[in-house]
């Protein structure tokens, strides 16, 4: 739809066009997981090291209380390959720091 596009100079027209198929390319191969019953020492990093077994984790983000800086005890998890989520489903039970993760694709 580039026709809908307001010019304000070649440039920035350009870089508009670009941006946008660079978000749909990114889009389509990426597949989420939502991880509930996150214990609260649980950070980032050890969200993606306990995931990175099952496939390349392009990114591991767990959920903290803006005020308090604790966790809030669930994350995402985002993979390149629909592979990984395969074998996360058939994992029957996921335990991380004692804790049995609730994992749901989202």
């Amino acid at each position: 739809m580039v026709d809908k596009i307001i010019r304000v100079s070649e440039t920035s027209e350009i870089l508009f066009v670009h941006m946008a198929t660079a978000v749909a390319k990114v889009g389509k191969s990426v597949h989420r997981i939502f991880v509930g019953n996150l214990p609260w020492t649980v950070g980032h990093q050890e969200l993606r090291g306990y995931f990175k077994e099952f496939g390349r984790v392009l990114n591991a983000n767990v959920i903290f209380d803006k005020k308090s800086g604790c966790s809030k005890g669930y994350g995402f998890v985002s993979f390149n390959s629909l592979q990984a989520l395969e074998k996360i489903e058939n994992e029957q039970k996921h335990i991380l720091e004692g804790n049995y993760l609730n994992i749901q694709k989202s």
